[in-house]
């Protein structure tokens, strides 16, 4: 049976339409927007805004959020690989089940090994488990609260870790992050408002029952990695296999487990080996052309590791040194440019392949529209690229 191919063509128009970036794709709400990702990258606060305005058939801050703090249909946790999205109310279990599980045995294990090394007592496990548990009654006790509130009620938090002794980047800190964060992957609390405004980082924590009644449904490991990598090919395939495992963190092993499990479609891509759902193999019609401005680490620009078929050769100007993507422009399901905003909320950029003209001036009017959208406002993105700064001026 000869093996489908599925060309670049098909996978840019599949971007387009599944990302909901393509005329007449745009979704009606911030929960279509992160389920037609499967998640938000939310390490940038700002970037979970900017992402759901490129997609929005009606683009404003304000709902996007009141889908965060008052709906609650979307929610903010950690997941793969270790890093914070933003995903809807539905997918959260399998975040939680699928990656979050996984990452919380790994974590815990390296933290009781770092308070050994720290002298903290003969039963690390236990004294761990103690600081957790103080930790929650004092975040139940308050219903909300920031890290440096519960230090004050858990001194024990201010416990001093020096990490990586004698190297060039040594560093010592206090287990507070730590314990929140190993709380977070149990599923215990959750990152709540922001102390400032939409683009702060700084949150503040809630015992996960009080924000989501009834917690997360409860969802086995392999269920959760089967119906998490559905949905991840539903949206993103067909892919090759290290796409899947680069996006959901988890080990070959367990990748291909789930893919196995999924029943996948071998699929050639180009020449690359690939996979696809079974029902997704036959062409799909184009979409009309597109342009779109993209921010930092949106889930579009950071959903593949094998990123030549929508990047081509602009990676140097368009990463910083740890492989985050900076701002990107788009144009019919590849990047053509980057941008930024200016201190005086310009948004100026600058293309890096002949568009066209008619192009670039579709280039132009998205980034007058996304300027007067941001009014006052200005992003500046966590993880600065070459292009950014240098456009930034």
């Amino acid at each position: 049976m000869t093996t489908p191919r599925i060309g670049i063509d098909q996978r840019r128009a599949r971007l387009g339409l599944r990302h909901l970036l393509a005329p007449g794709a745009s979704a009606g709400s911030v929960t279509e927007v992160a389920d037609g990702v499967v998640a938000l990258h939310a390490t940038d606060p700002a970037s979970v805004y900017l992402s759901a305005l490129a997609r929005l058939r009606e683009p404003a801050i304000a709902p996007i959020a009141q889908a965060l703090y008052e709906e609650r249909s979307v929610l903010r946790l950690l997941g793969m690989r270790r890093t914070v999205f933003v995903v809807s109310r539905e997918v959260a279990p399998l975040v939680q089940a699928g990656c979050a599980r996984l990452i919380a045995v790994r974590q815990r294990r390296l933290l009781e090994q770092h308070l050994a090394a720290a002298g903290v007592g003969p039963d690390c496990a236990a004294w761990l488990v103690a600081v957790e548990e103080a930790t929650a009654a004092a975040l139940d006790a308050r219903g909300e609260a920031t890290a440096s509130e519960l230090v004050e009620d858990v001194p024990l938090l201010r416990t001093s870790l020096s990490l990586d002794e004698g190297k060039p980047y040594a560093a010592t800190s206090n287990v507070t992050s730590r314990v929140l964060f190993l709380l977070a992957v149990d599923g215990r609390i959750i990152r709540g408002r922001p102390r400032g405004s939409w683009i702060s980082s700084q949150y503040r924590w809630s015992p996960l029952g009080s924000w989501l009644p009834g917690g997360f449904a409860d969802w086995s490991t392999e269920a959760a990695q089967v119906e998490l990598a559905r949905r991840w090919l539903a949206r993103f395939g067909p892919a090759t296999v290290d796409d899947v495992r680069w996006w959901t963190g988890w080990t070959l092993g367990q990748t291909r487990t789930a893919l196995a499990r999924l029943g996948v479609a071998e699929v050639d891509l180009d020449g690359a080996p690939g996979v696809a759902l079974p029902d997704d193999v036959e062409p799909v019609a184009a979409p009309d052309p597109w342009v779109a401005l993209l921010p930092a680490l949106d889930p579009t620009a950071m959903g593949w590791v094998a990123r030549g078929w929508y990047l081509g050769p602009h990676a140097g100007p368009l990463f910083d040194r740890t492989g985050n993507i900076g701002p990107t422009v788009w144009s019919d399901g590849r990047i053509v440019g980057g941008w930024t905003q200016r201190a005086d909320g310009e948004i100026a950029f600058r293309l890096l392949e002949d568009v066209g003209a008619d192009k670039a001036a579709e280039v132009a009017s998205a980034a007058g529209r996304l300027a007067a959208m941001l009014g006052a406002v200005r992003v500046t993105p966590r993880f600065r690229t070459p292009l950014e700064r240098e456009l930034s001026g």
